[in-house]
This record gives structure tokens, sequence and C-alpha cells, in this order.
């Protein structure tokens, strides 16, 4: 094969390989010379201008990859290719073969990392879908609250009485409550009920993506119109204070965590339905593997919640101040933290 055909056949593979390795930054080596030229050089130097028809690569489809250009490289030297192709292609293996074999770094440090920059990171390339789950839970739930100030008498048709009946004895001002949101139940035991509940909330919105998202669409409405309901129905009959003292403190990683699984789960939802120039079973494969870490961070921010409603909004005799003052902050750091951590650091292929 004349080394023209070679190049064309396959330039638009090495330029995704170079992309996607500026994006990674392999740490720098401590052994051959040659190496550290090759990862010390300006990115710049190392790849061509990007091609405006190549996909991204992603880190699932690298090994493979990085397995053909080894084998390219051994077929431009078998061949006598010039010397400036092999030796692109040599230092685009070393660079790879840096990023493939690396250390491992430490437990502790991989989890730091995945929630100072990964985390958000994967938040926000999702942009699209978050907005979507947003306003899918949200929206119904401030409706269903805004309708039962007005017409209260509407609770019937989400709630039925008994239930009812169970949240006015849990939060009814007039009970001498030590203990808010519970009948019964020790901190502990209540904390284990709580993240068995959350975590299954979590995966089901994440989960039913699997449904051409319409499932995860469904979950959305269903949490919300029925949080909505609940505290449309306690604020409109007067059990109000003890209701959102309870739930100020938990309500931000609570809700904001289901809300970021319904935006995984509408992600997996549209990687069927549209998966663009990629075939469906790999749009699937990719956007599975980036909403199971996106829902690996609800899921932590599912048993945080749990934890401070079992520890904290439970207390009862803590003024509304306190719990209020808790609650927004709470807010503000979570929307900071999901809007803010990792800008300016590398990047991770939202794909």
């Amino acid at each position: 094969m004349k080394q023209a055909l070679f190049e064309a056949r396959h330039a638009e593979e090495w330029t995704r390989i170079e992309r996607w390795l500026v994006g990674a930054k392999p740490p720098k080596p401590s052994g051959s010379r040659a190496l550290g030229r090759a990862q010390n050089r300006p990115a710049a130097e190392c790849a061509d201008p990007p091609h405006p028809q190549a996909p991204p690569l992603s880190a699932v489809d690298y090994p493979a990859a990085y397995r053909r250009l080894c084998q390219q490289l051994a077929l431009a030297e078998r061949r006598s290719y010039s010397l400036a192709l092999i030796e692109r292609l040599r230092r685009l293996v070393e660079r790879g073969h840096l990023q493939m074999y690396r250390p491992p770094r430490a437990r502790w440090r991989w989890i730091l990392d995945f929630f100072a920059r990964e985390f958000p990171q994967r938040v926000r390339a999702l942009r699209g879908p978050m907005l979507a789950s947003a306003l899918l839970f949200f929206g119904p739930l401030i409706a269903c609250f805004v309708l039962l100030q007005y017409q209260p008498e509407w609770v019937s048709l989400v709630l039925p009485a008994d239930q009812r009946a169970t949240m006015e004895s849990m939060y009814d001002p007039a009970a001498a409550h030590t203990q808010l949101g519970r009948d019964s139940g020790s901190d502990v035991q209540m904390f284990g009920h709580y993240v068995l509940n959350n975590v299954s909330i979590g995966f089901r919105t994440f989960a039913l993506g699997l449904i051409a998202g319409i499932g995860s669409v469904l979950v959305l409405v269903f949490n919300g119109v029925m949080i909505g309901t609940v505290a449309g129905h306690l604020t409109a009959i007067g059990y109000g204070d003890p209701f959102w003292r309870f739930v100020a403190g938990h309500s931000a990683p609570e809700l904001l965590a289901i809300v970021l699984t319904g935006g995984a789960g509408l992600q997996l939802g549209l990687a069927l339905l549209a998966p663009g120039r990629r075939t469906r079973l790999q749009a699937f494969k990719q956007a599975g593997i980036s909403g199971a870490r996106i829902a690996l961070g609800a899921f932590a921010m599912l048993v945080f919640a749990a934890f401070v409603e079992a520890f904290w909004s439970s207390i009862g005799w803590l003024p509304a101040t306190v719990k209020y003052t808790v609650g927004i902050a709470m807010w503000l750091l979570f929307i900071a933290w999901l809007l803010l951590a990792g800008r300016g650091r590398g990047a991770v292929d939202a794909h």
C-alpha cells in the first residue's frame, strides 16, 4: 500500500487519538528522555488541526484505538514509509502508552477528584437533559403546591384519606414533637430506611430512562406531584411550620439528586432515540457509562441527604431560624458546587 493511501485511510483516527490525549493530559514520565520529549512537546506540534468530521474518541474506545495505532506504526516501519510519518506515529504511541499504563491513583485521590472535578463537569456537560429534568420535576411540584393554596380540596385527587391522616399526625403543630417527620424509630434505624428509600427512587429515575426516556419522565413528574401535594396540603391546613423545619436541611441534596438521576436517564433515552452519527449500540453504551457515573455521584448525595434527614432534620427543639439558615446554606453550597467546581481544569469526556 502506498503511503498516501495509508495516511488517508488512518489520518482521521490519528487525529481523534491526538485530540483525546490532549484532553487526557497523561502524567510526565520519569524514565526515557524520548518519552519525556514527546510528553512535553506542545500540543500544536503533536496534533493536526481537528478533523471537521472526526467524532470525539471516548475513554471506552481508546484501548482498541491504541492497539490499532501500534499495529499501524509497525506497518509503517516495515514498509519504510517516510521518517516524518514514522516519527509522528512513534510520538503518538509513546504518549498513548503513558496514558494506558500510568500507575493507578490512590483510591482516596480518585474519590476526591471525582467529586471535586469529574462529577460536576459531567453534570454541566449534560445541561440540556438536566434542565429538562429540573422542569419535569420542579414544574409539577410548584404547580401542585400553589394550586392547593387556593383549592385545598383537590388534595384528595392525589392523596387518599388514610395517607393524609398519617401526614397530618406527623406534623401536627399541637403535638409535642421531640422528633420531626416520624412517629417512632431511632436515628440509626431511620437513616437506613431513608437510604433505602432515597437510593431506590434515584435508581428508578435513572434506570427507567431505558424505556426511551419515558420512564424517567414519568418518575420525575410523579415525584414532583407527590412532594408538591404533600407540601401544599400541610401548608394550606396550617401544619407548615413543623414540615418546613423538617425538610429544610436535607431538601437540597435530595431533590437535586433526583433531578440529576433524571437528567442521566433522559440522556440514556436520547441516545437510543437519536444516536447521531454513532451506532445505536455505541451511543447507548457511552450514555450508559456517563450516566452511571452521574448516578453514582447522585447516590452519594442521596446517602448524605438520608444522614441529614435522620440525625439533623428530625430534631424538634431547634428553632425555625436555625433550620432555615442551614437549609438555605445547603442549597447555595450544592448549587455552587454543581455550577462552579472543576472549572479551569481538564474536562472529562462527556460521551
